[in-house]
């Protein structure tokens, strides 16, 4: 009976007991642990992310063609606006291409330049240097990446990020 008196004291409304602020102080947390890996790379968080998807673009057997910023923004569930200013930026430091699409004048399509592909190398370092950091067992952290993933699916599923 006692742990019915627990949870029955437990504040639904109390901060420790919210998703979103463990999601929020984590966020921070773990994006104050990249920052000094990606600054020798030249590369903010963001910027990094959207090399990842350009990396794994470049591996894929869609290697031969261009991404599109569409496609590029669809993978990590942005808006194409609050991408194209991170693609200018990328542009800028020669890592990355863009152009008008030859099939589609509305598209802009994005390729890595031998600069962004040779980055990759730099970068491989990264993900052992986070887990290592972390200090956190890689299983416990794939546990928490796959729990993350079905959340975000049950999230987009309820309308979030609907325009």
């Amino acid at each position: 009976m006692g742990s019915m008196t627990a949870a029955a004291d437990v504040d639904p409304l109390a901060l420790e007991q919210q998703v979103c602020f463990a999601l929020a102080v984590t966020n921070r947390a773990v994006l104050a642990v990249y920052r000094p890996l990606l600054e020798p790379l030249g590369l903010t968080h963001p910027q990094y992310l959207v090399m990842l998807a350009m990396w794994d673009h470049q591996k894929s057997q869609d290697s031969g063609s261009p991404l599109s910023v569409k496609r590029i923004a669809t993978a990590l569930q942005v808006d194409s606006a609050t991408l194209s200013p991170m693609l200018k930026r990328l542009e800028t430091l020669g890592l990355i291409t863009r152009s008008r699409s030859a099939t589609d004048e509305r598209s802009t399509d994005v390729e890595l330049t031998d600069k962004g592909a040779a980055l990759r190398e730099r970068a491989i370092g990264i993900p052992p240097a986070v887990v290592a950091r972390l200090g956190v067992d890689l299983a416990e952290l794939e546990r928490l990446r796959d729990a993350l993933t079905r959340i975000n699916a049950a999230a987009l599923a309820a309308g979030a990020l609907q325009s």
